[in-house]
């Protein structure tokens, strides 16, 4: 340890402790510097840009502490910006996310302990005391800095990533997704893998925005999910990835939507093609005024018929297509067979009737038309969308290719 060097009896107590710090600013900056390559496992790790920022706020939060003592100045601290700035301004705010606000406060707390270790070296013993409680009340300065600038740093990535959130979704919505899209969804911490599907709904009364998708996003990660979300208007629009069930993934979140029909879109192998599930949920949400009693949440493939009698055109195809066409194609005419069944009244016997055949075969072929269909002739709400799909199809006058295999 360097011999103190000797006070000089007609200076002023703070000024003579001031001059010894001023004339020991480099000891103490490199002592705690030896010290923090020893004892922070964490520090090793940086980076060597990385480690010159954390030697300058080092250096910068000892000069400061001693041009402040010297001052005269123990009670009148600025804190929050000046010490911010004095201190941390030294180095780029990229600092802030290189070390964790944990090691930050390891930093400070280890800069104190070796200052407050390395003075008794330094100034005369009968300023240790002064001098010591001077060094406590700049600490606590220094916290409420070093708590400022990561808070304002979260900020700023907070506003930074909620931008890109919607970028994302209305990216989704639009029918806009390119490499740019899922370079911001990666940088947003989508890593799903699996299948992606829309959920829609309308937005809670009386929730902000950032607790809301805080909310959306804690629950999808309970379920194993990852989750985007993002405004349309009045409208919450979800983004779910590594979806297994569709109608179990809507029912995760379905409770944070507002008040009415919250839609669950098709399950699409991934984020570059969500934007067929977000079309589905869109026009679903649109119509599913037509279904009061719709179930919470409610596959947009369940809104079909009220697609389609709303004019979704994406809906009246597939009604033509995967459904009226495959029933024509058939070799045991279901689509005769199933008009008649409507025809009359919904009764096996009354069908039987007008095809002469008995009610046995009627039964046969409706099971036949949910089997091909996924729609059972004898539910209500499948009957619906079989009696529009007829319709639809026999008004586009399209044929099939071929019979069926039926």
């Amino acid at each position: 340890m360097a011999a103190r060097i000797p006070p000089d009896p007609g200076t002023a107590p703070r000024a003579r402790a001031a001059a010894a710090l001023v004339r020991s600013t480099g000891r103490l900056s490199t002592a705690a510097m030896s010290h923090m390559e020893h004892d922070l496992s964490w520090f090793g790790d940086l980076s060597a840009e990385e480690r010159s920022w954390v030697g300058q706020i080092v250096q910068a939060g000892v000069r400061g502490f001693v041009d402040w003592y010297r001052d005269e100045q123990p009670t009148d601290l600025h804190g929050g910006e000046g010490t911010a700035g004095s201190v941390f301004g030294v180095a780029p705010r990229e600092l802030a996310g290189a070390i964790t606000l944990q090691q930050t406060v390891d930093l400070v707390r280890l800069s104190i302990e070796v200052v407050e270790r390395e003075v008794d070296g330094v100034v005369d013993p009968d300023d240790l005391a002064d001098v010591r409680a001077a060094v406590l009340l700049y600490a606590r300065e220094i916290a409420f800095a070093t708590a400022e600038v990561y808070a304002r740093a979260a900020e700023v990535r907070g506003a930074w990533d909620a931008r890109l959130e919607a970028l994302v979704v209305d990216s989704v919505v639009r029918a806009e997704t390119d490499e740019t899209m899922l370079s911001r969804a990666s940088a947003l911490g989508w890593g799903a893998r699996g299948d992606v599907a829309v959920v829609l709904g309308t937005l809670p009364e009386r929730r902000t925005d950032t607790d809301l998708f805080d909310a959306v996003r804690r629950q999808a990660r309970g379920a194993g999910m990852d989750a985007l979300c993002g405004t349309q208007g009045e409208r919450l629009v979800v983004l779910l990835g590594a979806v297994t069930d569709a109608r179990r993934a809507g029912a995760v979140v379905a409770d944070l939507f507002g008040a009415g029909a919250v839609v669950v879109g098709p399950l699409i192998d991934d984020l570059g093609s969500a934007h067929v599930s977000a079309r589905s949920a869109l026009a679903a949400h649109r119509a599913a005024a037509g279904w009061p009693g719709a179930p919470r949440p409610v596959l947009s493939s369940e809104l079909l018929a009220e697609r389609a009698l709303s004019g979704d055109g994406h809906a009246r195809r597939h009604l033509v297509d995967e459904v009226y066409l495959p029933l024509v194609a058939a070799r045991s005419a279901l689509a005769d067979s199933v008009t008649a069944y409507f025809d009359a009244g919904s009764s096996i016997e009354g069908a039987a009737r007008e095809l002469f055949v008995h009610p046995n075969t009627v039964r046969y072929r409706l099971r036949q038309i949910g089997d091909l269909t996924g729609l059972a002739p004898n539910e209500p709400r499948d009957a619906l969308t079989l009696q529009i799909a007829l319709i639809l199809g026999r008004q586009s006058g399209r044929v099939p290719d071929g019979p069926a295999n039926l």
